[in-house]
This record gives structure tokens, C-alpha cells and sequence, in this order.
């Protein structure tokens, strides 16, 4: 069974729209996009007045070099967000189809299927926040066309481990597409799903520069999986999705001297987020600090509504996720820098004192 017999017909059968980029050519006077043939004040070289090139190849190139695949296997697009709202419209029909989650998960999953009008079936993580494959296979109905895999999963932190990965994606082929959200592995310090993209056609890995690449004002995302699943989504994409200043911005922070950069960056956030997972204990009011791979801590404390109120006075803003199933009670703490978690901790212990 070829992958694409998964998905709606009628997206398969879609004649896409061919965009004036797509048509130029390399043409040295571009007379077919009713564009400006001046660009704006201002421009200073960037070509603005100049509509982007929909898949720029250069950045293509880049990522796929970075992620391991070849440019054929992967979609940029803005932030992964967008790969997770053409991956359901691609494959789930309204009032048919369903997407499988595993709650407490991110949110977006189920905001884009709401939007198609796909079903939600939530598979619940175990006790201690932990994929379990057994449930999750027993548990998906028939009608469940994609089954989305958070890893390391926010907002809880914890990594599924590759072989876990890899028999979702064996039991569900010619079944469902299994999706790996991998927006925080660079801080997992593990392997990346995409090396599965070989062995299993129904397997995508959504990737991002918003995290560890620190653009995330840029929205430049990716989504890795067999290529013919990214010919299929480039017929339902905008025409123009990339914005030529924030495909700059990606190619800046992938060149040589700024992966290094960023690589030492990581480093510190994975050396702070242990350092406070160790302190974080220790503090009157906490009761639990959860064991995560991201650039993220999830805490339970006596008193979240409050804890989060005093924080805030002072200047200092988490999230609460006390709303997501099992995290009553908890809020998560984004690493900063060594600064910035100093004066996390100052606060935290000076509301314990005050209690």
C-alpha cells in the first residue's frame, strides 16, 4: 500500500496552484507576477519587491544538511505549526477521520484538527508521563489517520525512546501516519527520529528553528518524511509561504560559525535546566520537579496560583499547566540564561519565605 492511498482524494486528485516563481525560470526580467519592478525604500539588496521562491533551494539545501535527510524528504514551512495543519487537511476528511493524541501533549494537534473537523482521540500518558505503545495500539479506532508523538514532549519533557518510535510506525503502516514532533531534541542530546524515515513510509518528524536556533520570530519550521507525502503537501500550501527576510535570518543562524555558537548555547541550557532540576527540589513549596529533555522544567507546587502570581509581580512570567490532564497544581519554567534562572530561584525562595 503506497502512503498516499491514506489521504483524502480529493487532495490527491488536486490540480496545485503554479505560482509566478515557480514558473520564472531564472528569467532575468520577471514581467509575470505583477510585481513592483522597483524594490521598496530601503530594500538594500534584499529584493523585496520580489515574490519569495516557495521552497528556497539554498535553505533547503542547509536544513536537509542539518537534519540528515535529503531536500526532496523535507517541507519548510512557518514554524511546524503549519506542516501539523497541512498534514491534517492532507489526510483527514471532515466528520470521517481522526487525529490519536497522547494528553497532556501540545495543544496544536488538536486545535488543527478542530479546525478541519477531524475527531480527537486522546491515548493518555502513563503515571510518570511515559508513551505507553501497548495502550496507544489497543486504543486507536479504525478511523484515526495520523498519530502525533511529542518528543521530548511539552509540556512534560520526556523522550520516547526510537525503538517505541519505530514499532508505532511498523504496526500503523497502511493504517496511519505517525508524526514526531521533535521541536526540542536538540536538547535531548539523542538521536532524531528521521533516521527511521528509510525503514517506514508512514513516518514525519516535524523540526523547527524556533527553539535551540533561537528564531523563533522568524517561523521556520520543517516537516521530514517520505517524499512523496511532501509532494502531496506542497499542493495544498500558500504559494508564497516564506518570507525573504526570515529565509536571511534561517541561512544566517545555519552557516558554520553560528551553528557552533548555537551549539554552546544548548550546552549551557542543558547544564542550567540540571542545575535547577537539582536546586529546584530543595525549595519549601515544590513538590516535584519532573525529569525532562527539553529547555523546560515542570514543577508541582503547594501553591502554583500563588507562586505564579508573585513571579509575576516581579517581573517574571511562566506558564501555567495546570489546565493539561495529570499537571494540577504545576507551572513550567522556560531555562534562561544563568541570570535570569538566579533571579527564578531568588523569587521562588523569597515566596517561601513568605509563606
Amino acid at each position: 500500500m503506497n502512503v498516499l492511498d491514506l489521504a483524502r482524494p480529493e487532495v490527491r486528485a488536486l490540480t496545485p496552484y503554479s505560482s509566478a516563481r515557480m514558473e520564472a525560470q531564472g528569467a532575468a526580467i520577471m514581467l509575470n507576477a505583477n510585481e513592483s519592478p522597483w524594490p521598496p525604500v530601503g530594500d538594500d539588496g534584499q529584493g523585496l519587491n520580489r515574490y519569495p521562491d516557495p521552497q528556497p533551494a539554498a535553505l533547503r539545501e542547509r536544513m536537509a544538511a542539518v537534519y540528515g535527510v535529503r531536500p526532496e524528504q523535507m517541507l519548510i514551512g512557518r514554524g511546524s505549526d503549519e506542516a501539523i495543519d497541512l498534514l491534517v487537511r492532507a489526510f483527514c476528511r471532515p466528520g470521517v477521520d481522526a487525529i490519536a493524541v497522547s494528553p497532556p501533549t501540545f495543544g496544536m494537534y488538536a486545535v488543527c484538527a478542530g479546525v478541519q473537523g477531524a475527531a480527537v482521540e486522546t491515548l493518555p500518558l502513563d503515571a510518570d508521563f511515559g508513551l505507553d505503545v501497548d495502550a496507544v495500539l489497543a486504543g486507536l479506532s479504525p478511523a484515526v489517520k495520523l498519530l502525533f508523538v511529542c518528543s521530548p514532549n511539552n509540556p512534560t519533557g520526556g523522550l520516547v525512546p526510537q525503538a517505541d518510535i519505530a514499532r508505532l510506525a511498523s504496526a500503523l503502516d497502511g493504517r496511519a501516519l505517525v508524526i514526531v514532533d521533535e521541536a526540542y531534541i536538540e536538547f535531548a542530546e539523542a538521536e532524531s527520529a528521521a533516521t527511521l524515515l528509510g525503514q517506514h513510509a508512514n513516518l514525519g518528524v516535524l523540526r523547527t528553528l524556533s527553539k535551540a536556533w533561537a528564531l523563533a520570530g522568524a517561523r521556520i519550521g520543517a516537516l521530514l518524511a517520505d517524499a512523496d507525502v511532501i509532494a502531496l503537501l506542497r499542493r495544498i500550501m500558500p504559494p508564497y509561504p516564506l518570507p525573504t527576510p526570515c529565509v536571511q535570518a534561517a541561512l544566517a543562524a545555519l552557516d558554520e560559525t553560528a551553528q557552533r555558537q548555537t551549539g554552546e548555547r544548548v550546552a549551557t541550557i542543558v547544564a542550567e535546566r540540571e542545575r535547577l532540576a537539582a536546586i529546584l527540589p530543595t525549595v519549601p513549596g515544590v513538590r516535584a520537579v519532573y525529569p525532562s529533555r527539553a529547555n523546560f522544567l515542570t514543577v508541582s507546587l503547594d501553591d502554583a496560583p500563588g507562586v505564579y502570581r508573585a513571579l509575576l509581580a516581579q517581573g517574571i512570567v511562566v506558564r501555567d499547566v495546570g489546565r493539561y490532564p495529570g499537571l494540577a497544581g504545576c507551572l513550567r519554567f522556560s531555562i534562561g540564561t544563568p541570570e535570569e534562572n538566579a533571579r527564578l530561584l531568588d523569587v521562588l525562595h523569597r515566596c517561601a519565605e513568605a509563606a
